[in-house]
């Protein structure tokens, strides 16, 4: 029986948490019910932790945690963080919910400081499952029109969109998968460690390694890309 809570990948992002040398803050993008967060002080109980969630019962949810929570669009509002403040961004199974991508990698690469991590989980396009559907004339499971996932994603396709648009800026410190359909526990785990290009999930950590300065906002207009993006 497949185990969908290993589509969430919590083990390897808590493997990044642990590699990246200590972290006095983390903030979650859509962080729900906090589950992710609850890495993050498992890693680092000291931690300070902050998110970003719209949903009402989980805004109170997260609250009676002693969690700070900020309410807003991710795509149209500014982070209200400041400058370089953050040491950890994640963002876990949400990106494939969204249009305005670089308005959010805007905002991210502007409150990471130098040195801070961004982690993303996100559907793997190219998982094994969804070669076989592809295969026979499918769609591919995490992007379907009748689902809320509107943007796909593939590790190629992850680490040129950064290169693409802000050169040198990120360095990818940590990859993997999570999941490995259409398999139970015992022989997804170990097969999404052995072949996580091949994962139902994969897991990214991009180190900010240099100064920002609107990259995100200035590529759409450069590349004049025919689609109407949110740029602030």
């Amino acid at each position: 029986m497949i185990d969908r809570t290993l589509n969430y990948g919590r083990e390897v992002l808590e493997r990044f948490l642990r590699s990246n040398g200590g972290f006095d803050n983390a903030l979650d993008i859509g962080a729900g019910t906090g589950v992710d967060l609850a890495t993050i002080a498992k890693v680092n109980p000291r931690a300070k932790l902050y998110a970003i969630e719209c949903y009402p019962p989980a805004v109170e949810g997260l609250k009676s945690k002693q969690i700070e929570v900020h309410s807003l669009n991710i795509e149209h509002d500014p982070f209200p963080f400041k400058p370089g403040s953050l040491d950890v961004v994640m963002a876990n199974q949400v990106l494939e919910h969204t249009k305005e991508i670089f308005w959010i990698f805007d905002q991210v690469s502007r409150v990471l400081k130098e040195g801070g991590h961004f982690l993303i989980g996100v559907p793997n396009l190219a998982a094994f499952h969804n070669r076989v559907l592809l295969s026979i004339g499918r769609q591919p499971s995490p992007l379907k029109n009748n689902s809320a996932h509107v943007r796909g994603f593939t590790k190629p396709d992850m680490t040129q969109l950064f290169e693409s648009v802000f050169p040198s800026g990120y360095q990818l410190t940590g990859f993997g998968g999570g999941n490995f359909y259409p398999f139970p526990s015992l022989i997804a785990r170990p097969l999404a460690r052995m072949f996580p290009t091949l994962a139902w999930g994969i897991f990214f950590d991009f180190k900010k390694v240099k100064p920002y300065n609107r990259e995100f906002l200035d590529y759409p207009r450069q590349m004049q890309l025919e689609t109407n993006f949110y740029l602030g």
